[in-house]
């Protein structure tokens, strides 16, 4: 090499590229041939973004030197920067046949293979760089790369592991090992070998945007937006980015900044899928559920292959009362999880009018979309605690949330000499009241909502817990991926989700044989127990407000009949809405008082009630209030009208609890039979219906037949005290008789099989 050359190559390496280039071009104007000028310019020329010219100074090169390895090898990388992989290929096989063991050429011929999709030949090049050269990171990245394209994580892991033993300081393969971690829900150690390599390249774009998306799945929304935020300082055109950052706003219930992330990200790409149905998603949460229906009509004309645009669809029309589009959605659902191919929300599904069987293909269809498997566990008797059972109770509702205001006096009123409680919580702290009160109830409590599925089922396991109770299922912010985990030998699903899991890790549903008689156990997968009484759970101890407002103050008549349902509005459907209008027409003066859940919804109701003959002045919206306040104004209405195919369940006892009785029509599936459940174990069974023909009889009848309504209502009064709906520490013995046996069953070595509790007599308090 030549003096000349040296000099030009120490520029090079140096990073002064343009003295460089004029130092080799200078070379080539008194020698056009030289060798080493052109290669060394050509890969100048490649470092510098100009492939096309790299091919044409390498390839000038090679006229010269064909025997080079080097040459032929950034030849190769030169043709694949301008993807003509067939030809870089050529090129790495030509420095094959001059040097056949050559890591580098044979790492670059792995690469060109998966750019052509030809991926066992790919995997077999960069085994046989590895045996060449061990320490070869480049062939150990893209070996774990192409190993995660396979969906091989575990191998990929391994690959990556081995290129950062090798090189401790390489950020690539740090940042990648980061990723095979994450695929395989190891995500906090995911998490910190992405800051290993951010150490190292702070501004190493990938891995911070990679650190953002696992902080997002970590449940550190917060955390997650400023790494996103520092993505997009390095790169204001990352489009992934700005969608991801508005997924961590939304979580945070930041809507307004969520959408305003979405709307950058397609400022960019105006056809990003992910930002178009997430910019769908939280329209809804902001109450502008027609121009969220909009979108997601577009989208499904556009990218019909989005699958869960049909149960978001199915969310926004039930959630607004848009009846007259549900139909051909609803067939099209329940075909969909028949088949297999739907990822319909169970949750969703209790909305429409299914059978237990549909309900059960829609759990399992589900879990098997979401990739939820169960891990298998041996369970070692003799290391768990004899003295006491252990229970998990498992939500993310431990907040100002319906479940905790029903579940609090329960978790109060367990037994301290025979049970242990835990609470496990996965969702908000709100530093409400009702919070500082659970978290009292329990024995301990863990906080885990920034944890994964596998170490909270760690956790649980680890606190020797017999028996985990969860209280989600599918509903808003669940993790069923925990029970996936098997965090404890014995597994039951009670309250939160009113129909089977699918779940072959839950062992137990906890109902009462009202709302799940034994015929329907083919439709579950959870053996069932069955509570007496009724199955749901009563707090005594909910503040009323004082001084209860007025009609007058509620915007509903003095004098008139006031039907009320305070159901949320996807309750509501189209046949139950149709019999409320038919009473409204025949009882002169009333009127219908609703929950006014959403702005649409309380728009295509009243309109609604238009469309059917009935004035929309006699619908009265209440708006949302605080739990005493609200507990206060039900005691205004006259008669609570149930739903159906999904039941009130809390509201109901809220209106049972203040004296207001509720009639109700008994359907087939779970979620439907609440409130029967309710009134038989309150001794009100006179007011359960078959179907919506008898419902709408029997309402018309109290409404017009005071006397007989004020007798319902003083049978009420004297039952409330006197039967077993609203004894919380009768439930509670009731409860712990079950988990009692089922806790007895595991230590005999038994299967999980439904059980029957027998009742304690009345009196028992």
């Amino acid at each position: 090499m030549s003096a000349s050359i040296k000099k030009a190559l120490e520029l090079h390496k140096e990073g002064r590229v343009n003295e460089a280039e004029r130092a080799y071009r200078s070379i080539l104007l008194a020698s056009p041939r030289d060798f080493d000028a052109l290669h060394l310019l050509g890969v100048l020329k490649m470092q510098n973004g100009d492939p096309a010219e790299a091919v044409r100074l390498i390839a000038a090169a090679i006229e010269i030197d064909r025997r080079s390895v080097p040459a032929h090898l950034n030849q190769g990388l030169a043709l694949a920067d301008l993807n003509r992989h067939a030809e870089a290929l050529d090129s790495f096989n030509k420095a094959l046949a001059i040097s056949p063991r050559n890591a580098d050429a044979l790492t670059g011929r792995g690469d060109a293979l998966c750019d052509l999709g030809r991926h066992a030949e790919a995997l077999e090049s960069y085994d046989k760089a590895i045996a060449s050269d061990p320490r070869s990171v480049a062939a150990l990245i893209n070996r774990g790369n192409l190993l995660r394209t396979l969906g091989r994580a575990g191998e990929a892991l391994a690959s990556y592991e081995k290129a950062a033993t090798v090189d401790p300081r390489n950020a690539l393969a740090l940042n990648n090992y980061g990723t095979a971690l994450h695929d395989i829900d190891r995500v906090a150690e995911a998490l910190t070998s992405y800051d290993r390599a951010l150490a190292l390249m702070p501004d190493y774009i990938e891995a911070l945007f990679n650190r953002g998306n696992a902080l997002l799945a970590l449940r550190r929304p917060a955390d997650a937006v400023k790494s996103y935020a520092r993505v997009l300082v390095l790169n204001s055109k990352h489009v992934p980015a700005y969608n991801n950052r508005g997924n961590a706003f939304a979580r945070l219930r930041r809507h307004e900044e969520a959408l305003k992330s979405y709307d950058q990200a397609l400022a960019i790409d105006p056809r990003h899928v992910d930002a178009l149905v997430n910019r769908a998603a939280v329209l809804g949460k902001l109450d502008r559920y027609d121009e969220a229906i909009d979108e997601y009509l577009k989208l499904r004309a556009s990218h019909p292959e989005v699958a869960t645009l049909l149960n978001e669809l199915l969310g926004c029309y039930t959630t607004i009362c848009r009846w007259t589009d549900i139909g051909g959605l609803t067939a099209e659902a329940i075909a969909g999880v028949a088949a297999g191919t739907a990822p319909i929300d169970p949750a969703m599904l209790l909305r429409l009018d299914c059978t237990a069987e549909q309900h059960l293909a829609g759990a399992k269809n589900w879990l098997r979309l979401k990739g939820i498997k169960a891990v298998a566990r041996d369970w070692q008797k003799e290391a768990f605690p004899t003295d006491k059972i252990r229970i998990a109770y498992l939500s993310a509702d431990f907040h100002q949330h319906v479940t905790a205001y029903v579940l609090a006096e329960l978790f109060e009123l367990h037994d301290r000499t025979r049970f242990e409680t835990i609470g496990i919580s996965f969702g908000s702290d709100d530093g409400s009241p009702v919070r500082a009160r659970l978290v009292k109830s329990f024995d301990r409590f863990f906080d885990v909502q920034s944890r994964s599925d596998a170490d909270v089922a760690a956790l649980i396991r680890e606190n020797k817990v017999h028996i985990a109770v969860d209280l989600k299922g599918y509903t808003t912010d669940s993790r069923i991926g925990i029970l996936a985990q098997r965090a404890a030998p014995i597994q039951a699903s009670y309250m939160g989700f009113p129909a089977s899991t699918g779940a072959d890790f839950i062992d137990y549903v906890i109902a009462d044989r009202i709302v799940l008689p034994l015929d329907q156990q083919p439709f579950y997968t959870e053996r069932i127990v069955h509570l007496p009484d009724s199955y749901y759970v009563a707090d005594s101890k909910r503040p009323v407000a004082e001084g209860a407002p007025t009609r007058g103050a509620c915007g509903l008549p003095e004098d008139g009949f006031v039907f009320c349902c305070f159901n949320n509005s996807w309750k509501i459907t189209a046949r139950v809405f149709d019999v409320w209008m038919r009473l409204l027409k025949s009882v002169d003066g009333s009127v219908l008082w609703l929950l006014k859940s959403n702005a649409a919804a309380a728009a295509n109701l009243l309109s609604a009630a238009e469309r059917r003959g009935v004035d929309p002045a006699r619908l009265v919206f209440a708006q949302p209030c605080e739990l005493p306040v609200h507990l206060a104004r039900i005691a205004l209405a006259d008669l609570c009208l149930d739903t159906l195919p999904y039941n009130a369940h809390t509201t109901a006892m809220d209106a049972l609890w203040l004296g207001v009785p509720i009639v109700t029509a008994m359907g087939e599936v779970l979620a439907a039979r609440v409130a029967a459940s309710q009134l038989h174990a309150l001794g009100l069974s006179e007011l359960i219906t078959g179907n919506l023909e008898e419902y709408e009889a029997l309402a018309l009848t109290l409404a017009t037949d005071r006397s007989r309504l004020q007798a319902i209502r003083l049978k009420l009064s004297d039952h409330r005290s006197r039967y077993p709906l609203f004894n919380t520490a009768r439930f509670c013995r009731h409860l712990e008789t079950a988990y009692q046996a089922m806790y007895e069953a595991w230590r005999r070595g038994e299967e999980p099989r439904g059980m029957s509790v027998d009742p304690l007599p009345r009196q028992i308090m």
